[in-house]
């Protein structure tokens, strides 16, 4: 079986290029839309991230601060800095990029997060709208999945989805996505009792486990179509996702790449929602 590549490149051109437009549209009008990412940590591969979303920013017509608290920031000094960027009428949207330092979670300091401006759906208040089916940003790489699987045409409704990761930033608000798109979904983490027999009765595997190479070809069933939303180094320093794509090609029927798969469709979606946070403060 012959293996059709999933890329995002596409999509996520299509989806910058009306960012652009709206962006462009909102500073004509004098009111830029401006995105603060807050940043407490010293690993190399967020600074790299950090950097693209930078660049990103720069391409759309959008303001980027990039506000560097330290690897050894308190739980206090993050929560400040949140909850001044939430106040500060000249921000449109936050980004609070992981890792945090070590102790401290995502779940103490995102809830100083203001909903209208927390553009990649990580506070309590998020996701509580996002399991109400009620209007808020949404983690943009769940958002991502659903909207790679539109784009290539592959039908949700009343597909059977397996979603092997738990995280509140993408495995818990994907299922409350695919759901909506009335898809019977399970999730599956480190203790599900016999993985591959879960993930091969799926239709559609979404790997996003944070694991490289979990997923391989004894966890698909034939034609199945496989999401791999995993960013892992390897030991090369390649970014590789959490499916062996050479175990998977040949027998799914679709693999999303890891690059150029999911990762530009999450930029792009989190740029889009910067512009829509600073259209609802300012056009409203």
């Amino acid at each position: 079986m012959d293996t059709v590549s999933l890329s995002g490149k596409e999509l996520a051109a299509a989806i910058n290029a009306d960012t652009k437009e709206r962006a462009a549209a909102l500073t004509a009008s004098g009111t830029a839309p401006r995105l603060a990412l807050i940043v407490a940590n010293d690993d190399p591969a967020s600074a790299w991230y950090v950097n693209s979303l930078r660049k990103a920013a720069e391409r759309l017509g959008i303001a980027c601060d990039t506000i560097d608290l330290g690897a050894d920031a308190s739980i206090q000094r993050i929560r400040d800095e949140l909850t001044a960027r939430s106040a500060d009428a000249g921000v449109d949207a936050i980004m609070l990029q992981t890792p945090l330092p070590t102790g401290i979670a995502l779940d103490d300091v995102s809830s100083a997060i203001a909903a209208t401006k927390d553009v990649d759906g990580v506070s309590p208040l998020s996701l509580g709208l996002l399991a109400s089916g009620l209007e808020g940003f949404v983690p943009a790489t769940s958002e991502a999945v659903v909207e790679l699987l539109k784009h290539h045409e592959i039908p949700l409704a009343g597909r059977h989805v397996a979603v092997v990761g738990r995280s509140n930033i993408v495995g818990k608000p994907l299922a409350q996505l695919l759901l909506a798109e009335n898809a019977t979904v399970t999730i599956c983490h480190s203790r599900t009792t016999d993985l591959p027999a879960v993930t091969s009765a799926a239709d559609i595997v979404v790997a996003a486990a944070g694991r490289i190479g979990l997923v391989t070809g004894k966890h698909i069933r034939e034609a199945a179509t496989v999401i791999d939303v995993g960013t892992n180094e390897a030991p090369d320093g390649k970014i590789v996702g959490d499916v062996d794509p050479n175990s998977v090609r040949g027998k799914a029927s679709a693999l999303s790449p890891v690059p150029g798969g999911i990762g530009p469709v999450t930029t792009a979606l989190l740029m889009r929602h910067v512009v829509i946070a600073a259209e609802n403060a300012h056009t409203a």
